[in-house]
């Protein structure tokens, strides 16, 4: 992977990962079909420029992030990681391994799209219309259903957002709270990634990856860079869409996208 590719992967994430559609199924397809090859540096550099799409929200939000007079909304976020945490060590490598495949992934967008499409039927009548009125006991519900996300082309975004709206929170509160909850989910998952984590066929902590050459310490800082500026207006365009239009226009593009995948992996690729 040169510098462009890992620019481009970088784009793909800032648009996708606070978005309903799969961050993970656009990186996976964005590398398939520019040739990128998938050793382990470009799948800890996926994993690893979250966290310029983390600091997107905590500059968006700051008020929020860096008000610690609010104990309450840290111990929100706490609780509500906790699942996605403990089952994810558990059991995200077994499920990747199983339906990380592209196939399998452009299903799931398609099925995920026929939801979003009529999710704003289900929850008319939302009780939460602010942050401050979401309970440990709902927070945490959100957190389960973040867990969802652990299959390949649901995305985090969508199912967490799903569960707040199922929690009596409104599409703008659900969808912030999705924001808020991806910073803890995302950090997690990164600092695993790049510190904790042995690569199957280098042998090399994320760490090493990422040092191992000036190339690969350009690619990892401009990749957040850019991630973080991408993310940083998808996160305004998002919340602008949802209040004049819903999810429909998130259930249909997913609906189209995970078809001509499907058709481009099944009969062409």
């Amino acid at each position: 992977m040169d510098l462009l590719k890992a620019i481009l992967i970088a784009i793909v994430e800032g648009l996708t990962e606070y978005l309903p559609v799969s961050s993970t199924a656009h990186m996976i397809f964005t590398s398939s079909f520019f040739g990128i090859q998938e050793d382990d540096f470009v799948k800890l550099f996926q994993v690893s420029i979250q966290f310029g799409a983390i600091l997107a929200v905590v500059v968006l939000y700051w008020k929020k992030f860096f008000d610690f007079t609010k104990f309450n909304f840290f111990i929100k976020l706490a609780c509500a990681v906790v699942p996605a945490l403990v089952l994810g060590k558990l059991f995200d490598d077994k499920i990747e391994a199983i339906l990380g495949s592209p196939i399998p992934i452009a299903i799931v967008l398609i099925l995920g799209g026929f939801i979003l499409l009529i999710i704003d039927r289900f929850f008319q009548n939302p009780s939460v219309v602010k942050e401050e009125d979401i309970t440990i006991k709902k927070a945490v519900t959100i957190g389960f259903w973040q867990c969802l996300a652990m299959m390949p082309g649901t995305s985090r975004s969508a199912a967490s957002i799903i569960g707040g709206m199922q929690q009596g929170l409104t599409r703008n509160v659900a969808a912030e709270f999705s924001f808020f909850l991806a910073v803890p989910t995302m950090l997690a998952v990164t600092c695993y990634s790049v510190f904790l984590k042995t690569y199957e066929h280098s042998q090399m902590k994320g760490y090493e990856l990422i040092l191992q050459s000036k190339d690969t310490i350009t690619m990892f800082v401009i990749g957040n860079i850019v991630a973080f500026i991408v993310a940083f207006l998808a996160i305004k365009f998002f919340i602008g869409i949802i209040k004049q239009y819903g999810f429909k226009p998130w259930g249909w593009y997913r609906i189209i996208v995970g078809t001509l995948l499907l058709i481009y992996f099944s009969f062409i690729k």
